[in-house]
């Protein structure tokens, strides 16, 4: 009987392609693992497609697969959370169902944090070959804004796929926050991390439900949710323009005062007060987008919602017989 008992968590939003070939390919690395137990907890994300119908019949035909189901579409960071909390392994490991995270890698992670010198074992990519350049450029800027604006380090290339202790999932837990990043999360908890290193990888099949408008607003909540250098850079830019005003009063008084040269033409006017009324709006949506995340958070609403689970259905399957 297996000592250990992995929990691998996968997030699944439209997968229907991608859902048999992924359970093929972890069954396989798990079979090179005899001496560990393992739970396979796919988690439907509101999906559209036939995601849910295929994820039951893995959970019917093999007593390993679980699955959570949402209500609707909560995101992958509820998602993720949800997983974590349903989880029953010593160890859990959170990967994609696209393959882009590599499954051959769990042999060698899991040795890894038996040794006990590690609590988690993550993965990077050293390079980003098969994404758009544009993707990839903002990608890498978003990671040296974020690292050098906030206390804790995101590191370039990282990503959800990792190997985790109990005590690690604990931690991750109790951090309750409606408004999530896990990135940060996994970083701002601590404990001991080792990334293993490969090579980016294409998905195999399927689309990917990640456009660059969505990578751009998920990158703007993981600063404001690790940072609040936004709102001094918001202060500075107040403190400058008034500056700015009041030095140009002082040059426009003493100019008319000695040259008598009145300041004239409404171009200039016109062009201050729309470069005033603009940096009064960046700060203000600046604060807004603080305040916004404050107010979600004081609603205090649940993070998903789950409409079945693998256990209404084998309860079913149970009755029937």
């Amino acid at each position: 009987m297996a000592n250990d008992l992995i929990s691998i968590i996968i997030p699944c939003y439209n997968e229907e392609e991608m859902l048999p070939i992924f359970y093929k390919e972890i069954s396989a690395i798990s079979q090179q693992m005899p001496s560990v137990g393992f739970e396979w907890l796919f988690v439907n994300d509101g999906s559209k497609d036939d995601t849910l119908k295929i994820v039951k019949g893995l959970s019917e035909q093999d007593e390993h697969v679980r699955f959570l189901s949402f209500s609707r579409n909560f995101g992958k960071e509820a998602a993720l959370y949800a997983g974590l909390q349903h989880a029953k392994g010593n160890y859990i490991a959170v990967m994609d169902a696209d393959l882009q995270d590599p499954p051959a890698l769990l042999p060698a992670m899991y040795g890894l944090i038996r040794t006990g010198e590690y609590d988690c074992i993550g993965t990077k990519r050293v390079d980003r070959n098969g994404e758009p350049p544009i993707r990839s450029f903002f990608a890498k800027q978003f990671y040296r804004l974020i690292n050098h604006i906030s206390d804790t380090e995101i590191v370039d290339g990282a990503r959800d796929f990792r190997l985790m202790t109990r005590q690690m999932v604990d931690a991750v837990l109790e951090i309750t926050e409606y408004n999530r990043f896990s990135k940060g999360i996994f970083s701002w908890v601590g404990f001991h991390t080792k990334y293993l290193e490969f090579e980016n990888k294409e998905r195999i099949a399927g689309k990917t439900t990640w456009s660059f408008w969505g990578l751009f607003k998920y990158s703007l909540d993981g600063i404001v949710a690790f940072s609040d250098a936004p709102l001094g850079i918001a202060s500075f830019i107040g403190f400058g323009t008034f500056l700015l005003a009041v030095l140009a009063a002082i040059f426009f008084a003493i100019r008319t005062l000695v040259f008598g040269n009145a300041t004239s033409g409404w171009t200039s006017l016109i062009v201050i007060i729309l470069g005033m009324g603009g940096l009064q709006l960046l700060c203000l949506g600046i604060l807004g987008k603080y305040l916004s995340k404050t107010f979600m958070e004081t609603k205090r609403r649940p993070l998903y919602i789950l409409k079945e689970t693998d256990r209404d259905t084998r309860a079913e399957l149970q009755s029937k017989e």
